[in-house]
């Protein structure tokens, strides 16, 4: 087989349509537009319009809320933590904190804080501190003769005047 032997398969590859050629292209003169109207002019998307008739999008009840100042968490499971501290990267005899995680590459940066969540399975006594943690990661860090400390974020309050 030489280079110039390569072919694509029949019907994977398709011409483009070139409009606005010339009548023998036919797709010449208004290429496919139809006569005048608003999509017919360029640069108009009218996506989400019913002819006049009350959208979809807005025919349906709006539902849900999102709190404007909610906290969010970076999430760390035990399961990854018991693989780095296999693999040497995370000391398990010095206490683990939020900036030991990050220094570490586990958590890529802290958020609003970290979360530890018992997914995967974890058997090292450890020291950890962070700031929120499932009932079932304490357990299991306590289970493994470890311990896990919850502590709140402090937010700076204003000062009184």
């Amino acid at each position: 087989m030489k280079l110039h032997e390569l072919s694509d398969n029949a019907g994977a590859t398709k011409k483009r349509k070139r409009v606005g050629r010339g009548p023998g292209s036919g797709t010449g003169k208004m290429g496919g537009r139809g006569i005048k109207g608003q999509k017919s002019r360029s640069g108009v998307s009218i996506g989400g319009y019913e002819g006049g008739q009350m959208p979809l999008y807005q025919r349906l009840p709006k539902r849900g809320f999102n709190k404007p100042n909610r906290k969010e968490f970076a999430v760390l499971n035990l399961g990854l933590l018991a693989k780095f501290i296999e693999a040497g990267k995370i000391d398990a005899s010095a206490p683990i904190t939020e900036d030991v995680l990050v220094a570490s590459g586990l958590i890529r940066r802290k958020l609003d804080g970290i979360r530890v969540l018992a997914k995967g399975d974890f058997s090292t006594k450890v020291d950890l501190t962070v700031t929120g943690a499932s009932k079932t990661a304490i357990e299991a860090v306590a289970n493994a003769g470890g311990s896990l400390t919850v502590t709140t974020a402090t937010v700076a309050a204003p000062a009184a005047e």
